[in-house]
């Protein structure tokens, strides 16, 4: 809607999990340099966790952007499916056909599979999103999942993606055994506060702006009051205030603007 305005090829916040949007934060880049590290070192299990809106899905995607063409990938976004077809959801997303799909002959397709791709010299990596959902009974067929190994390697590396809910359930004294299989853990913390103005400044980039959009110190500094640094929270009030911005016919964002647009978003008109 406004972005001929603003000479945008496309809207800078949205809140979908854009890869070509990352914007590498300290703690952006330390979560995906734990998840490389542990993908090539085949380390079997991984844990990433982050509070809602902190970009997890999106580092995820970037992720897969990466890895290289000998690294064959399964990213699995609905979480809350029963064990057998769950496993059917990751046996279709690696390619690979099965007929029937009981239980057996899933697990004996996915093995065959996996050994043929370490005698290839190849990778593979199950990435499950909002883990957090995952029950003890798919989390124990998960688990599982870990026991097909040879004597030297994981043939499969497994990355959970949840909430802070996650690490609270995998701490629980039933999942014991796929809690000590864990190699690799990080939480992803919301941007700091000299963050957000550079976070602003990469997604305008991104999404073809000339430098024009300028957010003054004072309209950062209320974004970040508002936010918290949590990303999604920066995209919803900085979409909204170029909305307003453009109504007003104006590129220089004041905190005025930004207050306003936080109240239209909060569905609330102060007195």
């Amino acid at each position: 809607m406004y972005e001929s305005f603003y000479g945008l090829k496309e809207r800078p916040f949205n809140v979908t999990a854009d890869p070509s949007f990352l914007f590498f934060s300290k703690k952006h880049r330390e979560a995906f340099e734990h998840l490389i590290y542990g993908i090539r070192e085949r380390r079997g299990f991984l844990e990433i966790t982050g509070e809602i809106g902190t970009g997890k899905t999106t580092l995820c995607r970037a992720l897969i952007g990466q890895l290289d063409s000998n690294t064959k990938t399964a990213f699995i976004l609905n979480s809350n499916l029963p064990e057998t077809q769950l496993l059917s959801a990751i046996i279709d997303d690696l390619g690979i056909t099965a007929k029937p799909k009981t239980k057996v002959n899933l697990l004996n397709e996915l093995n065959r599979f996996l050994i043929e791709q370490l005698k290839a010299g190849s990778n593979v990596v199950l990435i499950i999103d909002e883990a957090q959902n995952l029950r003890a009974a798919q989390l124990e067929q998960i688990r599982l999942l870990s026991n097909l190994e040879t004597d030297k390697d994981k043939l499969i590396q497994i990355v959970l993606v949840g909430q802070p809910e996650l690490r609270d359930k995998l701490d629980s004294p039933g999942l014991e055994q796929l809690r000590q299989r864990i190699s690799v853990r990080y939480h992803i913390l919301p941007l700091d506060r000299t963050e957000i103005g550079d976070y602003i400044f990469h997604r305008l980039s991104v999404a073809g702006s000339d430098g024009s959009i300028k957010f003054s110190p004072d309209a950062i500094s209320e974004i970040y009051a508002y936010s918290g640094g949590v990303p999604r929270l920066i995209n919803l009030v900085c979409d909204r205030t170029l909305l307003l911005g453009f109504t007003m016919e104006t590129k220089d964002i004041t905190m005025d603007m930004v207050k306003r647009s936080i109240e239209e978003i909060e569905g609330y008109v102060k007195i």
